[in-house]
């Protein structure tokens, strides 16, 4: 079955208001994430895809992110097949550090992607 190319947009032109799921694991979210991004490692994905589908009830788009996309292409096909508007984001935190995106830490320290 083939469902068509994967949807994907560069870091640079997700929108600051975009909606970013963040499917990295917990070590690699606390050294750096997108602001207000929503955090479900790839691992629990699963188990917790009613945080997502709760948070995108509006059918708002999710920008699907890991480190440098792998994870996040598999999670947005998931989500495509959900029915759900989703979009990878090629090359994932490290595209988003590298085009000068802003990024937090929950702990206040400099944000690096690790």
């Amino acid at each position: 079955m083939n469902f068509g190319p994967l949807p994907s947009v560069d870091a640079a032109a997700v929108p600051s208001e975009g909606f970013v799921l963040d499917v990295r694991e917990d070590d690699e979210w606390a050294a750096g994430h997108v602001e207000g991004a929503l955090h479900i490692p790839m691992s629990d994905f699963v188990a917790r895809f009613g945080e997502l589908t709760e948070a995108v009830d509006d059918g708002r788009r999710v920008y699907v992110m890991c480190r440098v996309g792998g994870r996040s292409a598999q999670v947005t096909q998931y989500l495509v097949r959900q029915e759900i508007d989703a979009v990878n984001v090629d090359g994932g935190m490290q595209a988003w550090d590298g085009a000068g995106r802003p990024m937090v830490t929950d702990n206040g320290n400099p944000a690096f992607v690790l």
